[in-house]
């Protein structure tokens, strides 16, 4: 290439990537798309859209009103567990979700759709697939025979809502378990013989080259409203356990002759069955039979012949009003019965009308029961499960539970009990979960619970006021209060509640007896607290109810409109989740001092903050919260974002939301818009659809945005610098052309070389501009320099002759230090960290190590991460020191703690390990 066509070249490609600058997106942030990690915030569905997940998942993305499949999926993270898609789009083209290969849960809610052949490809890890249309009428929807094919891990295949009738001989993968056709337009089960043809054997039409059938433990075709004929032998050999005909008109007495030959579970829920379908129940030999709201009043002996195989069996909202006395002894496998809301409470004759040796669980709520007799439930002793709630039940005597030498779980929450009688639960020995929510009961002492010492879970709750009293079980783990207006703690001396782990109150104060009393919380772990006044959180109040929480990791609260002020969070140093709410003060509204509710939570990783009048963020809002991962502001109004935030945008948390925000329309907040676009490391979900107010009298619905761009400068100091930077460098070059020393122009061709494969995707074999990418904290950098350095830089013999890359010395001026250390990283055949006490408590010195730990995990046997330690540290402070232990090989340590350098060894061992490092990039 001759010196000007090199030249000419050279300038055009350093304008378009001057130019580039502009317009790429450095922001981790999708239009019309909510993404996060539900792991973090459990309850973040009532603050941001997402869609039902798989347990297991936690990384999703949910996109709504969706027109360009490809333009969204773009903005989509690569390595999500869960999307979900909702929107227009005809057409799913092929390799649609290639990129996705992590993928584990797929739901599609986008209209009527023609699915191509190859549009699942690549979705190795697909586990759970539906489309999904949730309105009255069935959409249109096609698939190829070979469509599901490449999901060869599909578990869950669900249609809702979608017509398949121009679709046949879908070959299912064998790996499938449960297969929903909700809504569709099926009118006889025969017609799944044409969909799926290797659903049933021996029922294909057409060879196929894997003809192994899959063996599904669920079949739910409920709300199928046309669905009203088998068809033959439709199912002829299909291997099923549960079948689900909730909501549609097929009568059960045909399902012999579909062709079943096994079927373990029945549900026919709201079918209009009036009575017991024994033909189905005996010919099967059902174990579980739902007939939930459906029409059967009264039960006859013999409806009950052929159900002796049945071990669950739901009666729910039948409106029974009768059953035999000898019902349960006429099932003699029966385990579990639910018998709740129907009318059995004035015919029902205990302990005479319930008896059976093997019943586990029953379920009598909402049945109008008044009384409960002497040993009620005593013909029931290997019963372990009780439900009674929403009863008429006023009065309980130790008595009426007599004989529940297993019981386990009681339930009598939302009935009319206003005492209870001393020793009432004394006889449940075995007792581990009560329920007492919703009753009248305004004083409950803990001796009515001698005798349950294994009881760990209690729930109690009044319509008024509650007051309780020691003594508690010992074993007592979660503990529930509900009432409307206060509840007391008498508190004796010590430490009553010294296992309890999980504590939620609702009411509005909350009072201790007698005053000044101590009471601790050593072990809680979860606080929920609902209507409260912050007095309980207060310093000066002299109750001091949560006054030291060691080691309380979530904290739920939300407060009365009260005001905070006076509030403290103090006493709680492993706080990870904090939510506060409706901390706003109606009456006289004073902004919250944000600043002074968190600086005593050094470990806070989520923080969900509504409703708290904060009026303005600052930078000392957020001093200290180093680990905080996701940040969520609900409903604010008039907030100020000020601008020296921006000094925190390489620390910003990972997930920001902002739901139902009002700004202030000031121009002081233009730096917003310009981090929304391009904060590397955090993604920024709602900003897009916040408005502004000028004023409290402005009524008119402005985006923030769009008042930013149409009415603020363009962020003024970065095209400045652009453009100045722009020139710089071109004159730098003009002058470098001009200079005989070829060498600098192999150098830059080198470096466009390298740009341009990075720039295409790829990386060319053995592409390293330094050996040694060198991490150090600013406290060490006098060893860094005058010791490390020139035992590596110089030539052999007296050095290494290695190529160092320093940040502050090899870091363009005006660069980014976050994209130079990345691409510094990736330039760079190993990282070397200087690791030592001061050094980890370096933000760079963390990052640094966080993004090599990441290049080790994600690229194995290209990156290569070397550790040296000046003064001996304990591995658990390293970021992810699992994975580093994993990962990392003894020769990857080098330990200079010892006093003493050996330079000779040392060099000797690290030079060995860089040519190992180079051999495994290579390769």
């Amino acid at each position: 290439m001759d010196r000007p066509l090199f030249s000419f070249t050279l300038l055009s490609l350093l304008l378009l990537s001057l130019m580039s600058l502009s317009w790429m997106s450095w922001a981790w942030t999708a239009p019309n798309c909510s993404i996060g990690d539900s792991s973090l915030l459990h309850s973040i569905s009532y603050y941001i859209p997402f869609c039902p997940l798989a347990p297991g998942l936690h990384l999703f993305a949910s996109c709504f009103n969706i027109k360009d499949l490809a333009q969204t999926l773009r903005a989509v993270p690569r390595d999500i567990e869960a999307l979900c898609l909702q929107g227009t789009v005809p057409i799913l083209p092929a390799n649609a979700f290639r990129h996705f290969s992590t993928l584990q849960l797929l739901r599609l809610q986008l209209g009527t759709i023609r699915v191509t052949s190859g549009t699942f490809q690549g979705l190795d890890q697909l586990q759970h697939l539906s489309f999904e249309h949730h309105t009255p009428c069935c959409l249109s929807l096609f698939l190829p025979p070979d469509s599901l094919e490449p999901l060869t891990f599909l578990n869950t295949l669900s249609f809702h809502g979608y017509c398949l009738n121009n679709s046949q001989n879908v070959r299912l993968p064998i790996s499938l378990s449960h297969l929903t056709m909700k809504h569709s337009c099926l009118t006889e089960l025969q017609e799944l013989q044409g969909l799926f043809p290797n659903l049933v054997p021996g029922s294909s039409l057409t060879a196929s080259p894997r003809p192994q059938t899959p063996f599904l433990e669920v079949l739910d075709l409920s709300a199928n409203l046309q669905l009203s004929r088998v068809g033959g032998q439709a199912l002829h050999g299909l291997q099923l356990h549960s079948l689900k005909l909730d909501g549609t008109p097929l009568s059960a007495s045909d399902l012999p002759d579909s062709g079943l030959l096994h079927l373990d579970s029945l549900y026919l829920v709201g079918t209009g069955v009036e009575k017991l379908p024994e033909n189905v129940t005996g010919y099967f030999g059902l174990r579980a039979l739902d007939l939930g709201r459906n029409q059967i009043q009264n039960l006859e002996a013999e409806d009950l012949l052929s159900c002796r195989s049945l071990e669950l069996l739901s009666l729910h909202a039948n409106g029974l009003q009768l059953i035999p006395s000898s019902f349960l002894s006429a099932l003699p496998q029966l385990q579990r019965l639910n018998l709740s809301v129907n009318k059995l409470g004035p015919t029902l004759v205990l302990p005479e009308g319930l008896v059976s040796s093997s019943l586990r669980a029953l379920d009598l709520s909402h049945n109008e029961l008044c009384i409960l007799p002497y040993k009620a439930f005593s013909s029931l002793p290997q019963l372990q499960e009780l439900w009674l709630s929403g009863n008429n039940i006023s009065n309980l005597s130790s008595e009426s539970l007599e004989g529940l030498r297993w019981l386990k779980t009681l339930d009598l929450s939302w009935n009319q009990i206003k005492v209870l009688n001393p020793g009432c639960f004394s006889s449940l020995s075995a007792l581990t979960s009560l329920n007492l929510l919703g009753t009248h009961l305004e004083h409950f002492p803990g001796k009515h619970l001698q005798g349950s010492q294994k009881l760990s879970h209690l729930q109690l709750g009044s319509t008024e006021m509650l007051e309780i009293y020691p003594p508690w079980p010992s074993a007592l783990l979660s503990l529930e209060l509900w009432a409307s207006s206060s509840i007391t703690l008498r508190v004796p001396s010590g430490e009553p509640f010294l296992f309890l782990e999980n504590l939620t109150i609702q009411t509005n104060y909350v009072l201790l007896s007698p005053f000044y009393p101590t009471l601790h919380f050593p072990s809680l772990r979860h606080l929920t607290l609902r209507g409260c006044s912050h007095d309980i959180f207060s310093g000066r109040q002299p109750q001091g109810v949560f006054s030291q929480l060691p080691l309380l990791e979530h904290l739920h609260f939300w407060s009365d409109h009260q005001g905070a002020e006076g509030l403290y969070l103090s006493g709680m140093p492993r706080l990870r989740v904090l939510e506060l709410g409706d901390l706003d003060f109606l009456y006289k509204p004073r902004s919250v001092q944000l600043e002074m509710l968190l600086k005593d939570l050094p470990q806070l990783q989520v923080l969900a903050l509504s409703n708290l009048n904060l009026r303005n963020l600052s930078i000392s809002s957020f001093r200290g919260l180093d680990p905080l991962q996701l940040l969520l502001l609900n409903s604010e109004w008039a907030l100020e974002l000020d601008s020296s935030l921006q000094e925190l945008i390489p620390q910003m948390p990972q997930y920001v939301y902002f739901s139902d925000i009002t700004f202030t329309c000031q121009c002081e907040s233009s730096w917003m818009g310009p981090w929304a676009t391009r904060a590397p490391n955090t993604f920024v979900y709602g900003l897009e659809k916040s408005i502004c107010k000028a004023n409290a009298s402005d009524y008119s619905q402005t985006l923030l945005l769009s008042f930013l761009s149409d009415h603020c400068p363009h962020d003024l100091e970065f095209q400045s610098f652009l453009t100045s930077f722009t020139l710089v460098l071109l004159l730098t070059f003009l002058a470098l052309l001009g200079c005989p020393k070829w060498p600098w122009l192999h150098h830059l061709r080198t470096l466009f070389h390298a740009w341009w494969w990075k720039l295409c995707g790829q990386h060319p074999r053995n592409q390293f501009h330094y050996d040694v990418f060198v991490s150090y904290c600013e406290q060490d950098q006098a060893w860094v320099l005058e010791e490390l350095v020139p035992a590596l830089e110089k030539p052999l013999p007296e050095g290494e002759g290695l190529r160092l890359c320093l940040p502050e010395r090899d870091f363009g001026v005006g660069q980014d230090r976050m994209d130079a250390m990345a691409a510094s990283m990736e330039s760079s055949r190993a990282t070397l960290c200087v690791l030592s006490c001061q050094a980890l408590g370096s933000f760079w010195c963390n990052l640094e190590l966080r993004l090599a730990t990441h290049n080790l995990v994600a690229r194995p046997g290209t990156a290569c991460l070397l550790l040296l330690f000046l003064e001996p540290i304990d591995r658990r402070q390293l970021h992810s020191y699992h994975r580093l232990g994993q990962w990392l090989k003894k020769e990857d340590y080098f330990d200079l703690s010892q006093g003493r350098i050996d330079w000779d060894a040392f060099c000797k061992q690290l030079r060995k390990r860089l040519k190992t490092a180079g051999r495994e990039g290579e390769d």
